[in-house]
């Protein structure tokens, strides 16, 4: 049985559930996009092929080895997009929580299941339906889970609002001893410089007590400055709107002192390896056209 544990985003990965973009199927319809930016690439005609995703993918793959990580993936569904395993199930404390993710997307949980069954039956848990929550969305800092969501009145017209306040809610109900703290965040249908499609998408501790942030990714400027007082403003690097377009917060922490990111995020990277934080950098540009990046491609398991 795998014991699982997840307390925070930096501690030492020792088990994580890596996407797969083998069998990944043909470039969607226009009518298909779950977002601007994939949206923006079908149209431009520059949407990623497998081949290109598959080489990104085996270099993040290549990482984990080097630092002795289990690395789990999901079984093959042919034609289908499995690379962002974030979005189907995230894992607080013991607790392994499956997503109420868009219904076009279930299959992906049913390939995810054969190491589902290696949990503790009694910990795994499915939120009921009005409950919207997906990984990308919910983030472990001490005493604190941070969720992202979108409060606006015309939330259920957005195919870009993945997380609802009921599932801010659920959270707070099954975690009554955590410190639930939602952020509302900015979202667009047409413009991917516009749009926090997840929490991840503007804001992500690293290290011990630092953070990327991007400030328009939020709706509310004391949402913004909450993180801002918490944090301290020497420990957050400040991305700007072209830096969260290629998804600089994006990154994935193995360790408090390693982080993997994107190989052209030359100012992030600059800034990681000043704060004493080992840069593992890989190519996932082509992945980023999806609108996802390093975190969103894992599902984080087991940490020290």
């Amino acid at each position: 049985m795998l014991e699982l544990n997840i307390k925070n985003e930096t501690a030492r990965l020792r088990a994580v559930i890596l996407g797969s973009a083998l069998q990944n199927g043909p470039t969607p319809t226009v009518e298909e996009a779950y977002d601007p930016k994939s949206l923006e690439h079908i149209i431009a005609g520059t949407y990623p092929l497998e081949e290109a995703m598959l080489q990104e993918m085996e270099a993040f793959n290549k990482v984990f080895q080097k630092y002795n990580i289990t690395v789990y993936r999901p079984e093959m569904i042919e034609n289908y997009n499995q690379i962002f395993a974030r979005d189907i199930g995230f894992v607080i404390d013991d607790v392994f929580i499956k997503s109420n993710i868009l219904p076009d997307r279930e299959r992906e949980l049913e390939a995810i299941q054969y190491i589902i069954e290696q949990f503790n039956p009694i910990k795994v848990v499915r939120p009921p339906e009005q409950v919207h929550i997906e990984g990308g969305d919910v983030m472990l800092w001490k005493d604190y889970v941070f969720i992202g969501t979108y409060k606006g009145s015309d939330y259920a017209s957005y195919i870009t609002a993945r997380t609802n306040m009921h599932g801010v809610q659920y959270i707070k109900d099954l975690f009554p001893n955590k410190i639930v703290k939602e952020f509302d965040l900015v979202k667009s249908k047409i413009e991917a410089r516009d749009n926090a499609l997840h929490l991840d998408c503007c804001f992500q501790p690293v290290g011990n007590d630092k953070g990327i942030i991007y400030k328009r990714g939020f709706r509310e400027e004391a949402d913004y400055m909450f993180l801002v007082n918490l944090f301290g403003e020497a420990n957050l690097f400040h991305i700007t709107r072209k830096e969260m377009y290629h998804m600089n917060s994006n990154v994935f922490s193995i360790d408090t002192n390693v982080v993997v990111s994107e190989r052209k995020f030359k100012r992030l990277n600059k800034w990681l390896r000043s704060k004493g934080i080992v840069v593992e950098e890989i190519p996932y540009a082509e992945i980023a056209k999806q609108e996802g990046l390093l975190r969103c491609s894992t599902l984080p398991l087991i940490r020290e």
